[in-house]
This record gives structure tokens, C-alpha cells and sequence, in this order.
């Protein structure tokens, strides 16, 4: 806008003034940065997912935000997807008047240490990395879309639902004989875990919450509950179980602690059966607080981190902010950039979420 020199601020010209400043002013509260804040049920997808996004994200459950399609599929009605609830872009927040979105208001954890049984192991444990492409869905593929997709799409690793109660789908294929199938073809898994949830969660769809008395507790029954079945699959000592924590509103601090200190139980539990432990969510919600948890000491904290973030970025190294180099950063992580794609490939068509994987993978 020019400067207009009091002799010409008539009643008329201030009107205007008025009127144009105001327009300027909305134009800024809506800048692209304060864009609309997903998997397993993660269908966050995780990280937050499934963000779940920034859940984001989650792809599970995330504070709700609005699932975002390509436009060429926008008009159809897509099978069902592990992270359902929302994409994990960014969090609907307020704008402030420069167009910058909100910040969640810090938590305050308590450090939380459990011993961990890897400190006694007289040999690391094993380890399977992959660095690529890859790809989870609700439930597990046909073997025949399995074997379309290999060597035509781009992908070379699949999340799968190992266990849970909680998961969105069922999964009549996902058996022994379906995990040996596909790990011959080339295909790397996934495992990943969907139980109880945040006690703050506000999507519906997932009743069972952690009980903040007793969340170290129910974090390692429900370790051993995962356990038994990656072994029922053929999986190996040293494969991670991811545990899928989908997106819950920041800034409780109680409900924070609580899902922080059930992850801490999932990891001792994993570890004390010769397991890694993985942990998805989406990077402003699980991801946020378990860098938190981090900082102040907690432990044993998950191996590998899955966050979502659905922001179309393929890489690992960033962290979307929320992990910085000194977490989990040696071959520790796997993002979920995009959710709720439907991609043909060998003429099988499925609908997943996008990952890129600098991690730890089934054995």
C-alpha cells in the first residue's frame, strides 16, 4: 500500500484505507503456512504414523484433520485405509497475524527408567536394515498384487498388522506361509502393533485407552502380545514391532506422561524377549513426546522411530522438525510422507501410505 499524506485522507479515502487494510490483514492470517492441519489402523501414519502426518498425523487417528486426496481420485470412494481418520500435514491451528501456525504448548514429562535387559545381553542384538521405498496398507495384499508390484513399482518393504485389537482391518492373509511368500519375492516387512491408545485420544473408533496407573504395566502385556505373534509368523529374534500410536491433542501433560511411560514398558518387555522396539506416531503428537522423553532421561525408549508426517518429502533426515541429529539418527528411522494413495502397478491396483525407510526391518 503507498503513504498518503494527511491533505488527502478524506472521509472517502479512509473508508477505503480501512477497508484495504482489513483485506491485507485476512490475506495474512491465511498465508500458506496456516494450511488445514492419518496408519492402522493406521490406518500416523505414525506415525502419526499410520500423521498419522503433521497429525497429524497421523494416519490413525489424528486430531482430525481433513483426509486430502488427489484430485483424479477425489470423486471415488477408496477401500479402506489403515490411518482413516486424517492426513498428517500440517495441525489445523490459529494463524497469528504473520501467517505463522501455532506451536502445541509444551508438556512437562517425568524421566521414567525401567532396566533394560539389552544391558545385559552379552551380544547386541541382531539387526536387519533396509534404506528405500515402502509402502503399508490396512491389510496385508494378495500375494498375486505382492508379486505385480515387485520389481514394477518403486517399493521393496511393506508395513504389515502383525497384532493388536485395535487394528482397522482384518487379516485373513497375513499368515505364516503369506510372510515366507513374499519375504522369497525380495519384499521387506514391517511389523507393527496397534493396541491401546492415548487416554486424551479424541477419535472415535478406538476405545481402548491406556490407563495412566498402570501404563508401564499394559505396555508390556501388550509387548507380549505382539511377541507371539511375529513368532506365529516365522519372524526372528531382532525384528522390530512397531507400536502404532495414533495422533492425540497435545499439551496434557498427564496423558503425555502416560503414553510415554507405556512405551517405555513396550521397549523393556521387547527387549527382555530378544525383540527391537519401534514406535510410530505422528510428529505432533507421539513423535513430539518421545523426543521429550528423550531429553529427560527416559528409558528404554524405542530403537527406531516411524513418524508421519505426510508432507510429500521422501527422506529421513530431517526429522520434520521434531528429532534432531542426535535421535535416532544412525539408520533409525522411517517416515510416512503420504497417505491414502491409490497406485497401479503390474496392473494391481491398492490404496497405502508412502514410506522412506532408513531402518530397522523384520529378520
Amino acid at each position: 500500500m503507498r503513504y498518503l499524506g494527511p491533505a488527502a485522507l478524506t472521509a472517502a479515502s479512509l473508508v477505503l484505507l480501512l477497508a484495504t487494510d482489513q483485506e491485507a490483514a485476512g490475506m495474512l492470517a491465511v498465508g500458506p503456512s496456516a494450511a488445514p492441519a492419518r496408519a492402522e489402523a493406521r490406518p500416523a501414519s505414525p506415525a502419526g504414523p499410520r500423521q498419522p502426518e503433521r497429525q497429524q498425523e497421523q494416519r490413525q487417528e489424528r486430531p482430525q484433520e481433513q483426509q486430502q486426496l488427489a484430485p483424479e481420485l477425489a470423486a471415488q470412494r477408496l477401500p479402506a485405509v489403515a490411518h482413516p481418520a486424517a492426513p498428517l500435514t500440517v495441525t489445523a491451528t490459529t494463524a497469528t497475524t504473520t501467517g505463522a501456525a501455532a506451536e502445541p504448548p509444551p508438556v512437562r514429562l517425568s524421566r521414567t527408567v525401567l532396566p533394560d535387559p539389552l544391558r545385559s545381553r552379552r551380544a547386541p542384538l541382531p539387526a536387519e536394515v533396509f534404506t528405500g521405498a515402502g509402502f503399508d496398507a490396512c491389510t496385508a495384499p494378495p500375494l498375486e498384487t505382492m508379486r505385480a508390484w515387485w520389481g514394477t513399482s518403486p517399493y521393496g518393504a511393506v508395513g504389515i498388522y502383525t497384532s493388536g485389537r485395535q487394528r482397522a482391518c482384518a487379516q485373513p492373509r497375513l499368515t505364516a506361509a503369506w510372510v515366507r511368500e513374499v519375504r522369497a519375492m525380495g519384499w521387506q516387512l514391517v511389523p507393527t502393533h496397534v493396541g491401546r491408545q492415548a487416554p486424551c485420544m479424541t477419535a472415535s473408533g478406538k476405545a481402548q485407552r491406556i490407563d495412566p496407573a498402570k501404563a508401564a504395566q499394559q505396555g508390556k502385556e501388550e509387548a507380549a502380545e505382539a511377541v507371539r505373534a511375529v513368532k506365529d509368523l516365522g519372524l526372528r529374534t531382532g525384528t522390530p514391532v512397531y507400536l502404532d500410536i495414533e495422533a492425540y491433542p497435545r499439551g496434557d501433560s498427564a496423558c503425555s506422561q502416560a503414553v510415554m511411560d507405556f512405551t517405555v514398558g513396550w521397549t523393556q518387555a521387547l527387549h527382555k524377549a530378544g525383540f527391537r522396539s519401534g514406535f510410530y506416531s505422528s510428529t505432533d503428537a507421539g513423535v513430539a513426546d518421545l523426543a521429550a522423553a528423550a531429553r529427560a532421561g527416559s528409558a528404554p525408549l524405542p530403537d527406531a522411530v516411524w513418524y508421519a508426517r505426510w508432507d510429500d518429502r521422501a527422506t529421513t533426515t530431517d526429522g520434520a522438525g521434531r528429532l534432531g541429529d542426535d535421535l535416532w539418527a544412525d539408520h533409525a528411522r522411517i517416515h510416512q510422507y503420504r497417505g491414502n494413495v491409490q497406485e497401479t502397478y503390474g496392473g494391481a491396483a491398492l490404496t497405502v501410505d508412502r514410506d522412506q525407510l532408513d531402518g530397522p526391518v523384520a529378520r
